[in-house]
């Protein structure tokens, strides 16, 4: 299997970006939203199936729609993850006291040029198992996350 990285005579500036994706305000319309939003803006390679999840933590809410996305951008790591960020606020993501409360989207880099970057891929089977369906569509792997 390649790995997920771009090979060096390929253009430097793309990085393959893996994305987990969630949300349980309205998920059907807000996952069309995100998809339309982020095949418009970067290119997208593979996705997930969507899958409905039990919430983590806090317990008085929705379900989960969860997905994942491989996605290639000219963006560096730090402005891709504000660029989610805001599309996140494009789709009326409101955070509120309780971190794992309801939202419209949210979108987590999981895996940054081959590289696991969050480790609730290790953590979560509704981050795990979608990003695993892409990586098999997609022919690729990941690295472990690497200690600093």
């Amino acid at each position: 299997m390649p790995p997920m990285t771009l090979s060096s005579e390929q253009n430097a500036s793309r990085h393959e970006c893996l994305i987990s994706l969630g949300s349980n305000i309205d998920p059907d319309h807000y996952f069309v939203q995100a998809l339309t939003i982020l095949s418009d803006e970067c290119e997208l390679l593979a996705r997930s199936k969507a899958i409905r999840t039990t919430p983590v933590g806090y317990q008085q809410q929705p379900d989960f729609l969860n997905a994942a996305l491989l996605v290639i951008t000219s963006l560096e790591f730090e402005a891709f993850r504000g660029y989610l960020k805001e599309v996140e606020d494009r789709l009326g993501r409101v955070r509120g006291a309780i971190k794992s409360g309801p939202r419209t989207m949210d979108l987590d880099i999981v895996a940054w040029d081959g590289e696991v970057v969050d480790d609730g891929y290790y953590q979560y089977d509704y981050v795990k198992k979608p990003v695993d369906e892409v990586l098999v569509s997609s022919g690729r792997h990941l690295e472990p996350q690497k200690c600093l």
